[in-house]
């Protein structure tokens, strides 16, 4: 194993001791409330269309606080699906505000190896090395489950609340750079597709799509949006952030006073805005731009 592997696996290691430590901590901790809103497993299908509703169901107390601290070492990735469908663990607990001094140490550590062990994956300069570099350190790892910081509060609040948030995922490229984007897409093998003789001639027809343009066509890649989980954050002087609900959310904070939110079921609801897109490369959602 290459010495930046090495690396990987130790930083891996690390932030897993720090983990059990943080979970263990945790449980001796007052608590004034736990809140966990368990989401379904993703599937094959989730991966190839947005969801058009998602159904909530909502533990608390000591079912909560399981599932809460299981949550955040939940990082590998489900057999049959693609890295890209992580796991998300929305959930909310609330901690006495003395607990601060000895937990956000805790957390602080873990998110500084999170972000030491991305920065070292990229260091390889394309997706099969970090692939590979990742999988023969932590094999099975999801690095996007892993790399998810852990985000927490103690500055006294107003409020802490969920939504759904849609996040939109549009990239602008030139017709050189679409080309260049599927002649890579023809070394590589596709899983879904046995014959690898018929992957390349899908990969050739949709070359040939894209060379008809002219040069100085300007094309997009719309990639569906996936809605998300968000934690919204408010303070009586009107200050407010959001993050990301993906793994449960952490207050040190004694005010019985405050106003905490629960994350419902969504549902989609249509824009009557909402445009069709014809793609070229659907596989890709590539696009002409505007």
């Amino acid at each position: 194993m290459s010495s930046v592997k090495t690396q990987l696996r130790a930083i891996f290691d690390l932030t897993g001791d720090y983990l059990q430590a943080l979970t263990e901590a945790v449980k001796k901790q007052p608590i004034h409330h736990s809140r966990y809103f368990e989401l379904p497993a993703p599937t094959i299908d989730d991966e190839r269309q947005a969801l058009s509703s998602i159904s909530v169901t909502a533990h608390d107390d000591q079912q909560a606080l399981l599932r809460i601290c299981n949550s955040y070492t939940d990082f590998y990735k489900q057999q049959g699906l693609s890295s890209k469908m992580a796991r998300r663990h929305p959930g909310l607990i609330v901690l006495a505000k003395q607990s601060a001094s000895e937990l956000v140490p805790y957390i602080d550590k873990i998110n500084e190896l999170k972000m030491e062990f991305k920065k070292l994956v990229l260091t390889y300069d394309n997706n099969d090395a970090r692939f590979d570099a990742v999988h023969s350190a932590v094999p099975g790892l999801q690095t996007l489950s892993f790399y998810r910081r852990i985000h927490y509060e103690g500055n006294s609040p107003s409020s802490v609340r969920f939504t759904w948030m849609k996040k939109h995922s549009t990239k602008s490229l030139s017709r050189k750079l679409a080309l260049t984007m599927l002649e890579r897409s023809n070394a590589y093998s596709n899983p879904r597709m046995i014959d690898q003789t018929l992957w390349q001639r899908l990969v050739e027809q949709e070359k040939a799509k894209v060379a008809s343009l002219s040069h100085n066509e300007k094309l997009r890649i719309r990639r569906p949006i996936r809605v998300t989980p968000e934690v919204n954050v408010r303070f009586s002087d009107a200050r407010r952030y959001h993050v990301s609900g993906a793994l449960p959310f952490i207050v040190f904070d004694d005010n019985p006073d405050l106003k905490l939110g629960e994350l419902t079921s969504y549902t989609l609801k249509e824009d009557p805005r909402k445009r069709e897109y014809e793609y070229l490369v659907e596989r890709l959602y590539l696009a002409k731009g505007e």
